[in-house]
């Protein structure tokens, strides 16, 4: 797979060809949407963001002043355009007229600093960078300045809000200030082509080093065109983002779904149940996508349920791991479809569940292949495992990227027929659902046997007195390693491991060696943007930490 450029190089040939000749990529570009919208319904709405309003004419009309304004700038097709930026209105504006000139779109999650925004920029080349004044208290601008000797390719800073008083360095109202409106280009396409790159996206960082996955304007449409169909939705629909934009699912379903379909969107920049809910209620909301926490701190929000959630017809939960008995009481909660979902940056939505499935498998499982989402569970020497036999997970489809910018790391992600590895273990039973069992390097190996931390975290996420919980293995000098139970404790009550391993055993009969060996109590655990749990920050801060831990007799 040749990438070396972004924006310069696509897909293979034969991939273009083996889901283009079906109609599987349409060639549609992702900003022509909004352009589409806008011409048919010009004053219906399309975004809500802290309080106001934008019809599609409006936004149509300010992203065309984005693009005037990049365009001055010398931004064209193949050029990365980086941002770091909340989910506020201006990451719609910045991201679509991005497209519309045929560059990159490369969004930062606002939760990096210094080393992994340094980390991303050098290695895309990025000559223009846009961030926030402030947001949740930490000073974008002065990062900038701190790592600025680092980028010797970035020439352009442009800041929302007030901007310091420094050498490219230029505040968005005075970016935009001399910006004409940019008329369309006379065929009424811009200069580039659906299989061109659109979007340069940053693994969110389970491990330590984040990778560049490449994605077309083909490979984006249609992830969303699968999800349209699979979940129903139609131009009726509101669409809920609180997850972070820069991240896949606020990507997807935040900046580009709501326009396919000619529907509004409402954000939430700082994630607060109490706030979400409230947004829910009074917009009408009906769709969201959202990781664990999203979910599990609307079931636990005082607020009555599901009056307030009346419009909301399905919340798709992924990103992160899902425990079956969130999803049951959620359902309940809620009152809507819950289900699961399976993806990732590289393969957005590889699998889920709707209506039509049942409502334990919609619980237990993560769900069904979507569309034309293919699933393969191999064996060590990447021979196929019977069905329910447990293996290595592969993937492919007409969403899945088609590479990472540092080449170097295609031939490990790849299989030579073109499955990716997507580095999770799996199941998939006669019918088709998947089960996670856990991550390839998320495995207890203690006495020459594997455990999964996945199957004793979902367990213990149903303890009445856990609120979080992770599962990590530390190393032992006789048995390799042993399972540290990671648990942020409800408010206000007292957890033990004596408490926990007797009611892992009395409530399901694990055996001896999957307990828990030791505790650690944490206020909360390190999180990714899409809600997954950093679990080398831990074992790192287990290897470093003075504070006693409590051990479990010998078993």
């Amino acid at each position: 797979m040749s990438i070396a450029v972004p924006g310069r190089c696509g897909p293979r040939p034969e991939l273009v060809a083996a889901h283009t000749a079906p109609g599987l990529w349409e060639g549609n570009l992702v900003d022509s949407h909004l352009r589409e919208s806008a011409a048919r319904h010009p004053d219906r709405l399309a975004l809500v963001d802290r309080g106001d309003e934008w019809t599609y004419g409006a936004l149509d009309r300010e992203v065309d002043r984005w693009a005037a304004a990049l365009r001055d700038h010398g931004v064209g097709p193949g050029a990365v355009v980086s941002w770091q930026l909340p989910n506020w209105a201006e990451a719609v504006m910045l991201h679509q007229a991005t497209l519309r000139l045929g560059a990159v779109s490369n969004p930062i999650i606002p939760i990096y600093r210094h080393s992994e925004v340094s980390f991303i920029l050098r290695q895309a080349r990025s000559e223009i960078l846009f961030v926030p004044a402030t947001f949740r208290g930490f000073d974008f601008p002065t990062m900038i300045r701190e790592i600025r000797d680092e980028l010797p390719d970035l020439a352009t800073v442009v800041v929302v809000g007030d901007a310091p008083t420094e050498d490219g360095v230029v505040a968005l109202d005075a970016f935009l200030a001399t910006a004409a409106s940019m008329p369309p280009a006379a065929d009424g396409r811009p200069p580039h082509d659906a299989n061109a790159v659109a979007l340069l996206l940053y693994t969110s960082g389970t491990t330590s080093s984040p990778k560049g996955a490449l994605h077309t304007h083909n490979t984006l449409d249609y992830e969303n065109r699968s999800m349209i169909e699979f979940f129903g939705l139609t131009n009726s629909d509101v669409v809920f983002m609180p997850s972070p934009v820069a991240h896949i699912t606020g990507v997807l379903y935040g900046l580009q779904l709501p326009f396919m379909l000619g529907s509004a969107v409402v954000f939430l920049d700082v994630w607060e149940p109490g706030a979400g809910l409230e947004l829910i209620e009074r917009h009408g909301c009906t769709f969201m996508l959202a990781a664990t926490p999203f979910l599990h701190g609307l079931v636990h929000h005082p607020t009555r349920l599901p009056e307030a959630t009346r419009t909301l017809r399905a919340f798709g939960c992924g990103g992160a791991d899902v425990p079956p008995e969130l999803v049951r009481r959620a359902a309940l909660e809620l009152d809507c479809l819950v289900s699961r979902i399976y993806g990732s940056t590289e393969f957005p939505t590889a699998t889920s569940s709707n209506m039509s499935d049942p409502p334990e498998k919609r619980a237990r499982t993560d769900g069904r292949a979507i569309g034309r989402a293919q699933l393969l569970v191999v064996d060590d020497q990447d021979r196929p495992v019977p069905s329910g036999d447990p293996g290595h997970l592969l993937v492919r489809g007409p969403e899945l990227f088609i590479g990472y910018l540092d080449e170097a790391l295609n031939a490990d992600a790849f299989t030579p027929d073109g499955w990716f590895r997507t580095g999770d273990l799996a199941i998939v039973d006669a019918d088709g659902y998947v089960e996670i069992t856990g991550r390839e390097k998320d495995i207890i190996i203690r006495g020459g046997e594997n455990i999964s931390a996945k199957e004793i975290e979902d367990h213990l996420f149903e303890h009445p007195k856990i609120a979080d919980v992770a599962i990590v293995a530390v190393p032992d000098p006789v048995l390799v390693e042993r399972a540290c139970a990671v648990v942020v404790p409800m408010p206000g009550v007292n957890v033990d491991l004596a408490e926990l391993t007797t009611w892992l055993r009395e409530h399901h009969r694990l055996a001896m060696q999957k307990l828990p060996e030791s505790l650690v109590l944490i206020d909360e655990l390190p999180r990714t943007a899409s809600g997954k749990v950093q679990k080398f920050k831990l074992r790192d801060r287990l290897r470093r930490s003075a504070a006693p831990i409590q051990d479990q007799e010998e078993q």
